[in-house]
């Protein structure tokens, strides 16, 4: 944890462990409607820990069968 008492690191980047607790409590609390909430995680993964990072979350929580959020493919954005 830094100084504010949040998981993110010194820089605001979205740590892999802050990422997993926000979409287990989205699925917690919106269950099958969790979709459009993890969706802007794995983007925030993306843009702070890489395709590859948000791709293993994918994959951890088996998000494409459950909410329809595919793996990212190479070269779409990253």
């Amino acid at each position: 944890m830094n100084t504010n008492g949040n998981r993110l690191n010194d820089e605001g980047i979205m740590t892999i462990e802050e990422a997993r607790q926000r979409i287990e409590s989205a699925i917690a609390q919106f269950g099958p409607h969790a979709g459009m909430a993890i969706d802007l995680v794995i983007n925030e993964v993306r843009g702070d820990q890489g395709r590859e990072a948000a791709n293993a979350l994918i994959d951890e929580f088996d998000l494409e069968l459950e909410y329809n959020i595919a793996p990212i493919e190479s070269g779409s954005g990253d």
